[in-house]
């Protein structure tokens, strides 16, 4: 199972870390098996393959629609990424399919702010779906935080700080404020200074309020 995304990492992996040299943190916060959500902040396209190489356990993915349909979306497919529709106001078939995945005791990575983040806000608001695939499936969720660059030339290294498991609660809002406040620790940890400065924290429950 999984056969393509197995040989996909065995051939890019390397390549991977021989191009941007990536520090990894924490990555003994990842169960060494079970369920887990892995959840935490989306700044480039890469990031799911620096999930991926964190680890050496397959990681189940949520991406884009719009990748799974594009010519090139049997890459995709064959990765065993499981497709989100991000103009959809809820997506019930992405939930359901992150649920059997961690009901089989597989890892799902999930970016809840669901885009890439432009801005100089450290997080964008949180969507819900990490919060309540692991209430559902009692999985624990591994927070991470990326920061630095992806560039052959980083002025700042590439880095990833997994943080230690959270667990969820029957509340998602309550879950998704204690991962919000976890991976924003974890960023201010792992980006740069000059970075860091630049970066307008906007509290969790401010957000709702907006």
């Amino acid at each position: 199972m999984y056969t393509f995304y197995k040989a996909a990492r065995f051939i890019l992996g390397p390549v991977f870390r021989l191009m941007y040299r990536p520090v990894i943190v924490g990555r003994e916060n990842i169960p060494a098996d079970g369920p887990a959500v892995i959840a935490g902040n989306h700044k480039h396209a890469l990031d799911p393959v620096l999930i991926d190489i964190s680890t050496r356990r397959v990681v189940r993915t949520l991406a884009k629609k719009a990748l799974h349909d594009a010519w090139y979306g049997f890459l995709f497919r064959s990765a065993g990424t499981i497709p989100v529709d991000l103009h959809a106001k809820h997506n019930p078939a992405a939930l359901e399919a992150a649920v059997e995945a961690l009901r089989r005791g597989e890892l799902v990575n999930v970016s809840p702010e669901a885009k890439r983040n432009y801005t100089d806000e450290l997080l964008l608001p949180f969507k819900y779906g990490a919060a309540v695939m692991a209430a559902r499936t009692g999985s624990v969720i591994v927070p991470y935080a990326i920061a630095g660059d992806y560039s052959l030339r980083p002025k700042h290294r590439l880095t990833v700080i997994f943080g230690r498991p959270v667990e969820a609660g029957s509340d998602p809002d309550d879950t998704n404020r204690r991962l919000y406040n976890e991976i924003a620790s974890l960023l201010r940890k792992a980006m740069p200074e000059d970075e860091l400065k630049r970066k307008h924290f906007t509290s969790y429950e401010s957000w709702g309020e907006k």
